[in-house]
């Protein structure tokens, strides 16, 4: 073999072509896989909700899937990650029931913590119940930096408290 600096430029520049061309060519065969993702993302059509556990069932009939134990679900069309001891999801109906010390994280800042919370899809709505004598904690992000173009103002003070005996 001829070392390189015996080449000349025009050798040189066919080598690194010959070089560059199979990347490129991944590059290009990689890409495709990308695009329906992105296409399938929007207006309408199926969009992908992955849900992983210890177990699951899926009921053919009734059309219902059972995930136990550990249960973690993602849905990025809705920017929706929840995690629980138990989810059952209902096709027909479009609705998720989880329970069991269930954490719901929307849109990466709102979230919601309670025993048994259930979602319908397709109004965009959560349903949460506590453990008895708890209470249901959610967490949502307001921005209120700037109301009708201003700035603004700090809450008004509580008044004090007065007992009265």
């Amino acid at each position: 073999m001829i070392p390189l600096y015996h080449l000349p430029k025009l050798q040189m520049h066919r080598l690194a072509l010959s070089l560059m061309l199979p990347v490129a060519l991944l590059g290009v065969v990689s890409l495709p896989s990308q695009v329906p993702t992105a296409t399938a993302q929007s207006a309408g059509g199926n969009r992908p909700l992955s849900i992983r556990s210890d177990v699951q069932e899926y009921d053919a009939k009734t059309q219902v899937i059972t995930a136990r134990g550990n249960v973690q679900m993602l849905y990025p069309a809705r920017q929706l990650q929840a995690t629980a001891a138990q989810a059952q999801y209902f096709s027909k109906e479009r609705r998720i029931d989880f329970s069991g010390n269930v954490y719901i994280l929307q849109q990466g800042n709102n979230s919601i913590r309670a025993e048994k919370v259930t979602y319908l899809i397709d109004e965009g709505r959560f349903i949460a119940l506590p453990q008895s004598n708890r209470q249901v904690e959610s967490v949502y992000m307001v921005d209120d930096s700037n109301v009708n173009g201003q700035m603004a103002k700090p809450a008004p003070k509580t008044p004090a408290l007065k007992r009265s005996n």
